[in-house]
């Protein structure tokens, strides 16, 4: 009997040691998850509220990048335009602004494949990019005006200079982006820049005659030489060869219209001036018998530079100054 006893309490010993080692799992793990929240600088309620409304955010999240997977918002746009439309606000009108030398058909042309949509669905940004391709056009603006009117401003370039290359005459502006074909018997009046990549140069040009503004209205054009510097001829026929970078071409070119002013070296006959040699004026006089040169004053002679001397040749002298 004794034994019997013995071993019923040894199972249900046994069973209530079980039930001891299982029964604390599930209850250390919920102690576990109040112990981290109550670690939480927020109540547990408000942590429990937050991770809710994340989880519908989420949801949400999903459903709007499904819809626009599945193109309904722009469809929905597209019909709420269309009705729009259909209640009068469609484009029938093109109004151009701001043009001066650009032809307005052409800005129509560009645009009319805007007509008859309805004015929540004109493409603005998509009229104003194909603008932007034309060289006249330096910046545009497409707007709408109810109830059916759309309306381009235009910014227009300003024509600098013809860039001759390749046989070709090319009107340009002071950036050298190319405006348009200039016909040889139709040529504005404007400097003639010659050479592979002068357009690209016509700013350099244009500072550099504004240093000279005594001459600018007597430059016939100048040629990019060598890719490095210009050559600048005047409208009586003199060419004066500059020097290679801006800085110090701009210091010749004032020089030199300072001599001009003083001494008259334009307009009397002579072929060639040379002032790429720092410190040297070399002058090329014509072949035509009785040609002399000019006795030349320098306005600020360098210091260190020996005194005028005047070295005749058969076609060329040199005058160092």
């Amino acid at each position: 009997m004794s034994a019997k006893a013995s071993g019923g309490a040894g199972r249900g010993g046994a069973k209530r040691k079980s039930q001891a080692r299982s029964t604390p799992r599930g209850g250390s793990s919920r102690k576990a998850q109040a112990a981290v929240l109550d670690t939480l600088p927020l109540p547990a309620e408000t942590v429990r509220r937050v991770s809710s409304w994340l989880l519908v955010a989420m949801m949400v999240a999903i459903g709007v990048a499904v819809l626009a997977a599945l193109r309904i918002p722009q469809m929905v746009g597209v019909e709420i335009g269309e009705a729009i439309g259909r209640a009068g606000f469609t484009v029938n009108r093109i109004e151009s602004k701001g043009l001066n030398r650009m032809n307005p058909m052409l800005v129509y042309r560009i645009a009319e494949d805007q007509l008859e949509r309805p004015m929540p669905l004109v493409d603005l940004d998509g009229t104003r990019a194909r603008l932007l391709r034309y060289g006249w056009v330096q910046d545009a603006r497409v707007s709408r005006r109810l109830p059916d009117t759309l309306v381009v401003d235009i910014v227009e370039r300003r024509p600098a200079a013809i860039w001759q290359y390749n046989q070709q005459l090319t009107l340009i502006d002071r950036d050298g982006v190319v405006l348009e074909q200039v016909k040889l018997e139709a040529m504005p009046d404007l400097p003639l820049v010659i050479g592979p990549a002068a357009n690209h140069h016509a700013g350099e040009l244009a500072r550099l005659l504004d240093k000279a503004p005594a001459l600018k209205p007597i430059v016939e054009g100048a040629t990019w030489v060598g890719g490095r510097r210009w050559d600048i001829r005047f409208h009586s026929g003199e060419l004066l060869a500059l020097p290679e970078g801006e800085a110090t071409a701009a210091r010749a070119l004032t020089r030199f219209a300072q001599m001009d002013r003083q001494s008259q070296l334009l307009g009397r006959g002579l072929v060639r001036f040379d002032m790429r040699i720092p410190g040297k004026f070399i002058v090329r006089v014509s072949r035509e018998p009785g040609s002399t040169v000019p006795v030349i004053a320098d306005p600020a002679p360098p210091v260190d530079d020996a005194p005028p001397a005047v070295d005749q040749g058969e076609t060329d002298t040199t005058q160092t100054i």
